[in-house]
């Protein structure tokens, strides 16, 4: 299987307003986040040795696997989702609530809230993690197919845990109708009518990524940012960010996708939206989402420049490129779904097969390129069977 790349014909930057994130709100974000004992930034490193390797100017990664201490960029969405409804609860501002504050207040005066999520894996890690700080009941639910040890971190955050027999779309479905009948408070990542505001939410809470990003790059401007996509939620608010920030500068936005779970991709190909349906069979876990954020879709087909569909092959690649880096460079521990990018770039970059390609996307020595780890090892035995044995081998020509 190879990877597929299609120009987007809807990109229209200069017409899109944003609407996600203010500069006011990615603040009040930023500033709630500082006020948790275990915030701290994530590394942005730069891989020169690999960029020179690949013909290209600059190869940069941020590097989310110690957020939180829970591996995954997820946590930051979930906390201030979770913290913006506890805030409507209280009837007062998130202002008004840093988290020891919170924290004192739910305990004296919401402590009977019971959380519930739908997760391929990190975002209910994050959810299970903000219940446990809180003091809260949480109930996670996923999809058919998820590993015992995704299973495992949930439950060791003190939740309640369960492996469905459904796909992620589906278990999403069921946990609103689940949520409704008990009186439980649903913090999901995708929303659909009626449920908008908590999906706004948790866009808005990675937005703290790119801050931090923005802040790191100073006055390095990229030249392609590659964003991974489940149902869209963190590119759609990391996009936002960029071209809000760099204007008529922007970088090009590069969109990537399982390809079992592509449905941005799919809806380039058919000029509309696309679900992708079954068991979105992927080793890419938290990309296993067929049905996109209506939130996110407008945003990044305004304001992605290609969408890329990958097989899992170079997911793996990705994991063992940055596992046992060229000399000098740093050594950085990703996930599937968080190496994906990386692999990609760097076969679409040394094999001649995807020589058109490369042009497509306009990849050339001048480039400085900016990739996102998403996650650390989340799953230990996917890790180990990829990294040191060798699962899902490269594909070449």
């Amino acid at each position: 299987m190879k990877i597929k790349c299609v120009k987007n014909i809807q990109h229209n930057p200069t017409g899109y307003k944003p609407f996600l994130v203010s500069k006011e709100i990615s603040e009040e974000v930023k500033v709630y986040h500082e006020s948790f004992g275990e915030y701290s930034e994530t590394a942005l490193v730069s891989l020169d040795n690999l960029a020179i390797h690949l013909g290209i100017g600059k190869l940069y990664v941020k590097d989310e696997s110690s957020r939180f201490q829970l591996n995954s960029f997820k946590v930051l969405g979930a906390a201030y989702a979770v913290g913006k409804a506890i805030a409507e609860k209280l009837n007062t501002d998130i202002k008004n609530l840093p988290f020891d504050v919170m924290k004192k207040r739910v305990k004296e005066e919401l402590g009977d809230i019971k959380l519930m999520a739908t997760t391929d894996g990190n975002h209910g890690r994050g959810v299970a993690w903000m219940g446990k700080q809180l003091g809260l009941e949480v109930h996670i639910y996923m999809p058919n197919g998820t590993t015992k040890n995704r299973l495992n971190h949930i439950l060791d955050q003190g939740a309640n845990g369960t492996i469905t027999e459904m796909n992620y779309d589906d278990t999403v479905r069921w946990v609103a109708e689940e949520a409704k009948k008990k009186g439980m408070l649903v913090i999901q990542d995708t929303a659909w009518e009626g449920y908008e505001d908590v999906p706004l939410w948790i866009m808005q809470g990675y937005s703290t990524i790119a801050r931090e990003v923005l802040n790191q790059l100073g006055d390095e401007v990229p030249t392609h940012v590659v964003l991974q996509a489940g149902v869209g939620a963190f590119a759609g608010v990391i996009a936002e960010v960029f071209y809000t920030h760099y204007k008529e500068a922007c970088p090009k936005i590069i969109l990537v996708e399982a390809e079992s779970a592509d449905c941005f991709y799919q809806s380039a190909i058919e000029g509309k939206k696309i679900i992708r349906s079954g068991d979105l069979t992927t080793i890419m876990a938290g990309l296993a989402c067929g049905e996109p954020n209506p939130i996110a879709y407008d945003v990044l087909f305004s304001l992605v420049d290609s969408f890329v569909s990958t097989p899992d092959w170079v997911a793996a690649n990705g994991m063992r490129i940055m596992a046992s880096p060229l000399q000098g460079d740093r050594k950085i521990i990703s996930g599937e779904s968080g190496a994906v990018s990386l692999g990609m770039i760097e076969s679409i970059l040394s094999d001649v097969q995807y020589t058109e390609m490369k042009d497509i996307l306009g990849l050339h020595k001048e480039s400085r390129v900016l990739v996102f780890s998403t996650e650390g090892d989340t799953d230990k035995t996917v890790y180990q069977d990829v990294v040191w044995h060798g699962k899902f081998p490269k594909e070449v020509s």
